[in-house]
């Protein structure tokens, strides 16, 4: 996937014995209720309880992601990778389930107004944690564990990539020992959104109380957790083992007595290991070409199915508004070192313009659908409006008459200059066969336009960590290629991406979510009435103009709506419930063979 969320399903029984052959619609199923405006008052609905297994007796569970993991602390994550990876170690307050709604995690209930636990004025929310939860070294998880977090995550210096999750919270306080009330600085009609799912993880304050702020890079790698299992060996671009916590709190739980989380490869290889060769359990993301993975899976002998249901999560290329000039200096990729040509609305139409959707979506199959919308996941908020707009539809004649007006003239060559400058787009996305396809594809139609076009694969370990200069978050490229979604049905989480204040520099690690440098006052503006509004119906119009602006301004183009998870699965594998909205590992502790 992409950078932060993940995350990343809606109906659980149907979806959890899905075909390859059944996948891959953009809408909700019928059988999907959207919230309602007094969701927060309403019991959230909960998985069905898995029969009972007995502890460690699964021996070794085997995880195959091809993009390999490079931390181990959600808030310091750079993919769905990272955030799955400390899954299974910290936990949130609450998962959220596949309709969409929060799940009891260290919280001993799910709070509403109609318990008391969300005040009448929609601005608090007060959590009871579950009765003598440990941490892994065996201390007490307390209310100050919470209020820590907080703390940690809204340093500015920390450079937590969570940050922005918690941008609407006012302050986080211990009522007592297992109570911690969080306050929102406005009434919230999503009082769910600080501490839940994969950005919701919480640290404990003993092992990282001396290293917040900037002293946050030197922390332990390994998290102390109160999940199901604990790290034993943590090698980053490669390979996570665990084994059991002996303080976890079910003692029936987890089944499996040790899991190897291995990285690396690519997806077509992850494909053949669960389906073909057996040798993993559950391979992740697999974006493999359809007339590749088909066969793949229908030769399996039905060793193998596909873990995947309709998503919020898009492929998309991102357009670079900063200047990636390896010349700059230290300034290289700064927001005040404007894009030679790409802060051209004209040129961002035109390229938007000349991509055809139908070839890209086509590789996919069905496991993704061509759109034009940023913010994807329910009917009941995807716009209506993108099928008209010309950025929409693929026009290559429209598109070079865009370059005309903006007065980028071909030279002797065939390429375009654009006030002095030639027009070359170093295109970036990780290794991925599917995605070289895409490249390829979206190449061919800007070269028509008189574009150069440099095409690079970056290893997804790379592209989606923090070392070096081909970073998806430093985006030192034009324009670069990825998938991301919410991770909340209500995406609060997803459109805090695209406000000004999450763009970030180099002194801030570029540890905000608005990779683009895109801002624009308008979204803003947008952004926070959508913070302030409690009437569902009218925030649903609200994500729609956000989605509209997004793509009428070129922030970034859509492609294919992808399905989430796109997993393969062990057909031996029992318990896995997937969900759009959380980890995919959400559940672990309840896997079985």
């Amino acid at each position: 996937m992409g950078t932060k969320i993940w995350s990343r399903a809606f109906a659980v029984a149907a979806v959890a014995g899905l075909t390859f052959a059944a996948c891959g619609q953009q809408a909700a199923p019928a059988a999907t209720a959207a919230p309602t405006a007094g969701a927060a008052t309403a019991a959230p609905a909960t998985p069905a309880p898995t029969a009972a297994v007995q502890r460690g007796a699964g021996g070794n569970l085997t995880i195959l992601y091809w993009q390999a993991v490079t931390a181990l602390i959600g808030h310091h994550a750079q993919g769905t990778k990272d955030y799955d990876a400390a899954r299974l170690v910290v936990e949130p307050l609450a998962s959220t389930g596949p309709d969409g709604k929060p799940v009891p995690a260290l919280a001993a209930e799910i709070p509403t107004k109609a318990n008391g636990g969300v005040s009448a004025d929609s601005t608090s929310i007060t959590w009871k944690l579950k009765p003598n939860v440990k941490w892994s070294d065996g201390t007490d998880v307390t209310s100050a564990d919470v209020v820590f977090t907080w703390k940690y995550v809204t340093n500015k210096e920390t450079a937590a990539t969570t940050a922005g999750v918690y941008a609407t919270v006012k302050n986080v306080e211990a009522v007592d020992k297992s109570t911690v009330k969080v306050t929102y600085a406005a009434p919230t009609s999503n009082p769910y959104l600080a501490f839940t799912a994969g950005t919701g993880q919480i640290i404990q304050e003993k092992q990282y109380k001396d290293f917040i702020g900037a002293k946050a890079k030197d922390g332990p790698k390994i998290p102390v957790g109160t999940g199901p299992y604990k790290v034993v060996q943590f090698k980053p671009n490669d390979v996570v083992t665990y084994e059991i916590n002996p303080q976890y709190r079910d003692a029936n739980k987890p089944f499996f007595k040790t899991v190897t989380f291995k990285g690396g490869g690519d997806a077509t290889s992850a494909a053949r290991a669960v389906c073909q060769t057996g040798d993993v359990d559950y391979a992740w993301n697999l974006q493999v070409e359809a007339a590749v993975l088909k066969p793949m899976i229908d030769a399996s002998d039905g060793k193998c199915k596909m873990n995947t249901a309709p998503s919020p999560n898009v492929e998309r290329i991102l357009i670079n508004r900063s200047n990636p000039a390896a010349s700059l200096g230290d300034k290289r990729g700064e927001p005040d070192q404007p894009h030679p040509f790409l802060t051209d609305l004209k040129v961002r139409q035109a390229l938007a313009m000349a991509i055809d959707r139908g070839p890209i979506a086509a590789l996919y199959g069905p496991t993704g659908s061509a759109t034009c919308n940023m913010i994807v996941g329910l009917e009941a908020y995807t716009s209506k409006n993108t099928a008209s707009m010309s950025v929409c539809k693929y026009d290559l004649a429209a598109a070079n008459k865009l370059l005309d007006e903006a007065g980028a003239a071909k030279g002797a060559d065939g390429i375009r200059v654009y006030k002095g400058t030639r027009m070359k787009i170093l295109y970036a996305t990780t290794v991925n066969p599917l995605r070289q396809k895409e490249q390829d594809i979206v190449k061919a139609s800007w070269t028509q336009l008189g574009i150069d076009v440099e095409l690079k694969a970056v290893a997804a370990g790379v592209f989606f960590g923090t070392e070096g200069n081909d970073t998806a978050a430093k985006f030192f490229f034009d324009v670069e290629m990825y998938t991301n979604g919410a991770s909340q049905i209500t995406q609060d989480d997803y459109v805090t991406n695209y406000i000004c204040s999450e763009i970030k520099t180099a002194k801030d690690k570029w540890s905000g979510g608005n990779y683009m440098r895109w801002c624009n006052k308008d979204f803003d503006a947008l952004y926070t009435q959508y913070t302030k509004e409690l009437d569902l119906a009218k925030r649903y119009e609200l994500l729609a103009k956000m989605n509209d602006m997004i793509v009428q301004d070129v922030a970034e183009i859509p492609l294919v709506n992808r399905t989430q998870p796109s997993d393969g699965i062990s057909k031996a594998l029992k318990g896995v419930i997937p969900t759009a909205w959380d980890s995919v590992l959400w559940n672990i502790a309840d896997w079985s063979k």
